[in-house]
């Protein structure tokens, strides 16, 4: 069974992507938006993403920093969606075969 306090997080974090994502297109949608503007606002949601897998990175397992160099080479070359992809497989993946 989920944690309680993990599955609240996870909720919150869910509903602040979502308010922060549907949020920013209802206050302008009918202004014009500049490209610095619209690359903000894109990246908002990966920002609060970033908040709640931050933490496990700091502990100094080696999986998670191995993962992470995964990830981060994925992001610099793939859109958002397949690296969340490749960084949930190798943090799984790794987790499992260094522990």
């Amino acid at each position: 069974m989920a944690d309680p306090l993990y599955l609240t997080a996870i909720v919150l974090m869910a509903t602040v992507t979502y308010l922060t994502r549907i949020g920013g297109y209802l206050f302008l949608r009918n202004r014009a938006l500049g490209p610095r503007l619209r690359i903000v606002m894109e990246s908002a949601p990966g920002c609060v993403l970033i908040t709640v897998i931050a933490p496990d990175f700091v502990t100094g397992r080696p999986a998670d920093l191995i993962a992470l160099a995964v990830t981060m080479l994925a992001a610099a070359r793939l859109p958002v969606l397949p690296t969340v992809i490749i960084a949930i497989a190798a943090a799984g993946i790794l987790r499992h075969a260094l522990v």
